[in-house]
């Protein structure tokens, strides 16, 4: 019914069974209605093994692992990197997309939405009709 959105660089949202699947290779990972983050694979790693000090001495310009933890989401079946957050620690994992399904199948099923190349678009009138 509905084509697949192409939500952000690696992930794709299906509104037919309304769920989040990785652009790559199509795996399914979660319902829609849930962080995607949370049908990914995690890996959280610390800051210095991604920045090297800028210089010698307690201030090097680096992230602190006392203040910062890094999260990288990954997708389980090709591996994919689809997202990295920096948090302090303790922090839950941020909920960063967070779409109203119901809103959008309505707006799609009545015509004010298309879904063109996997982009949601505003349908161009017809030619020789008015809006």
């Amino acid at each position: 019914m509905f084509e697949r959105i192409h939500f952000t660089e690696y992930l794709d949202l299906d509104l037919n069974d309304e769920h989040w699947y990785c652009h790559d290779c199509g795996t399914r990972l979660i319902s829609a209605r849930l962080n995607y983050k949370k049908g990914c694979l995690v890996a959280e790693r610390m800051p210095e093994e991604i920045h090297n000090p800028v210089i010698d001495g307690p201030y090097s310009f680096a992230p602190d692992k006392d203040w910062v933890r890094i999260l990288e989401f990954y997708c389980p079946g090709c591996a994919r990197q689809i997202e990295t957050e920096y948090l302090p620690p303790g922090h839950p994992i941020t909920h960063d997309i967070e779409v109203d399904l119901d809103s959008l199948k309505a707006r799609l099923q009545r015509g004010e939405l298309v879904v063109q190349g996997g982009k949601l678009v505003k349908p161009q009138p017809s030619e020789g009709v008015r809006p």
